[in-house]
Formats: C-alpha cells, sequence, structure tokens
C-alpha cells in the first residue's frame, strides 16, 4: 500500500511539473530534464513511471477523467459524453495544448482511441439490429475529435453543455435525414429493431 502511495505521489508531483511547464513554454521545448527539475525528481524516477513525456500527459487524462467519471453515474454514453466535455472545459488551458501535440503517441491519437467506444455504443443505439461497421465507427469518431479539437482552440468558444448539446444535434440530424429516406416497409422494420432492442436513440 505504501509503494502505491509513494507511486503516486511521484507521478502526481511530475505531473503537476509538466502542466506548469506546458504554461510557460511550447510542449516540444519541453524535455525531461525540465519536468524532473521543476519537481525535484531524477530521470530515473521518470522513466521508472513513464516512457516519455507524451505517456505522462496521458496518463493526466486518463487518471483525473477516471477519477472524476468514477464518482458519478451515467444512463446513457451521452450522458458521458456530457461530462467529458465539462471535464475538458474546466482545465480548457491545459487540453487545449494537450490537443496540439501531434506525432507519434500524441495525446490527440490518445484521446480518439478513447473516445471510439463512446461512438460505437451510440451509433449502436441509432442502429439496431444492425453491425456497425469499424469504417462508421472510425469516421464519427474523427469528425467528433476534430470538432472538439476546434472547440477547445475557439477564443469564443460554446460553454460546454451548448456544444454536447450542438454534436447531439448534428447526429439527430443526420438520422433523421436518413429515417426520410427510408421506405415504408424499412421504417417498420426500423422501428420493430428499435423496440426489439429496447434502445432509446436519445
Amino acid at each position: 500500500m505504501c509503494i502505491v502511495a509513494d507511486s503516486n505521489i511521484t507521478k502526481r508531483a511530475l505531473a503537476g511539473a509538466l502542466k506548469e511547464l506546458m504554461n510557460e513554454m511550447p510542449f516540444a521545448k519541453i524535455n525531461i530534464s525540465d519536468i524532473c527539475g521543476r519537481c525535484n525528481m531524477n530521470r530515473k524516477s521518470f522513466y521508472y513511471h513513464f516512457r516519455d513525456k507524451y505517456d505522462l500527459v496521458n496518463w493526466i487524462f486518463d487518471t483525473e477523467f477516471i477519477a472524476m467519471a468514477s464518482q458519478k453515474t451515467f444512463d446513457t454514453g451521452w450522458e458521458f459524453f456530457v461530462e467529458l466535455c465539462r471535464f475538458l472545459e474546466a482545465d480548457r488551458d491545459f487540453y487545449r495544448r494537450a490537443m496540439q501535440i501531434k506525432g507519434q503517441n500524441s495525446f490527440s491519437d490518445h484521446f480518439r482511441e478513447f473516445i471510439l467506444p463512446i461512438i460505437a455504443e451510440y451509433m449502436k443505439s441509432y442502429m439496431p439490429g444492425q453491425e456497425v461497421q469499424p469504417f462508421q465507427i472510425t469516421f464519427f469518431a474523427d469528425s467528433l475529435l476534430c470538432a472538439i479539437e476546434r472547440w477547445l482552440l475557439s477564443k469564443d468558444a460554446l460553454p460546454a453543455d451548448e456544444f454536447s448539446e450542438a454534436i447531439r444535434s448534428c447526429f439527430r440530424s443526420l438520422a433523421l435525414g436518413v429515417y426520410q429516406q427510408m421506405t415504408d416497409e424499412e421504417r417498420r422494420a426500423y422501428r420493430t429493431a428499435l423496440d426489439r432492442s429496447g434502445q432509446n436513440a436519445d
């Protein structure tokens, strides 16, 4: 137990140091020595816990978001997404900079992998009785990631709740457009599948 506690203290100290440095200089110019020097750690301690500075950024998101989300109950995947937007908004400065990190092991790639299952679950609610294809999930995940990046980088960004509602409106409009183009037989089949699945597309 003490070892775990000490490990978490070290990780949080390194995370705090990186956050401070990202407020002062571009991420690309930050090196491991800068991070360790800021919190009086040695490089060996850093590499014991993290592969590189990119790994540390991803750990910050995973740890802080999970700590927050574990204290709440979500009835739908969309409620989870709304809370995710609120979380990003609460630490906008850090995540705006994190989203601008590109390259191997970047936060944007890590975040994309994080939202893929959220997109998959939400799409299943709109496509009962059908298999959601990997291409479809990837397409919407990339679109959502782009929208989130623009939102975080915007100087006149919408509040998190308004942004998430705007995203949901896009999904609803698309689903409605597809539904309206269905034949009567296809609509009946869709409603039947929806009833059988017990899912709610909202």
